[in-house]
Parts: structure tokens; sequence; C-alpha cells
């Protein structure tokens, strides 16, 4: 069965890279350009059986969405990276506490980015 990634970043080249990169690899990909985009489209039903969100993001920003998107009965337990070009402990930590599963550094290779995906979606 084809595994679906929610993607969520604000910038159209990474949008289009990743998606790419996801659909060679077969997964099936929905995109948003905004946490609050996102949030909608999860809060009106959509399904994914991972996300894949941007931190840094003008208005939500990728932990607030995780926050959000957590208290939705439907996705407590669905993986959630985070997509960062920040290697902060820190960051890292407060993602985590929010409900990240992980994080993958920018710019990741196809393959670093594959390989963290197979190991939270099963």
């Amino acid at each position: 069965m084809t595994k679906t990634v929610f993607l969520v970043d604000d910038s159209a080249t990474i949008l289009l890279s990743i998606s790419g990169i996801l659909s060679k690899a077969g997964y099936a990909v929905e995109k948003a350009s905004s946490g609050e985009e996102a949030l909608r489209r999860f809060g009106s039903g959509a399904k994914a059986d991972l996300l894949l969100t941007d931190l840094n993001m003008p208005g939500m920003n990728g932990i607030e969405l995780i926050r959000e998107v957590r208290k939705l009965p439907a996705h407590k337990f669905m993986p959630i990276l985070f997509l960062t070009t920040e290697s902060q402990q820190s960051r890292k930590m407060e993602a985590k506490a929010a409900g990240a599963s992980g994080w993958i550094v920018k710019p990741a290779t196809a393959d670093e980015l594959l390989n963290t995906i197979k190991l939270v979606v099963k």
C-alpha cells in the first residue's frame, strides 16, 4: 500500500524538490505551503503516514504546527519529522517536546531523506 507523506514548507523550491524525491521513491505526497494550511487540511480530514514540516516558516512555525497536529485525535501517533537548517540542540529538544519523532538537517541528500523516512514510516 502506498504511504502518504504530508510535506509543509514555505519554500516552493523545497516543496518541488522533496516531493520529486518522495514521488520517485513511491510515496504519495500532499503539500502545504504554511502551517496554517496544513492544520486546516488535517482538521478537515486529510490523512498521512508521515508529516514532514519545515521549522522556520512565517505565521505558524513547525513547532507550533506539531503541537496543534498532536492535539488532533486522528494524528496523535503519526510520525512527524521536521526539516531544519538549524542544528541547535535546544531547537531539537523543543520540537521533540512538542511531539516530533525526529529531524532532518537541510540540505539533506535524497538518500538521507529516504533513509530517515524509512525509519519512522512502517
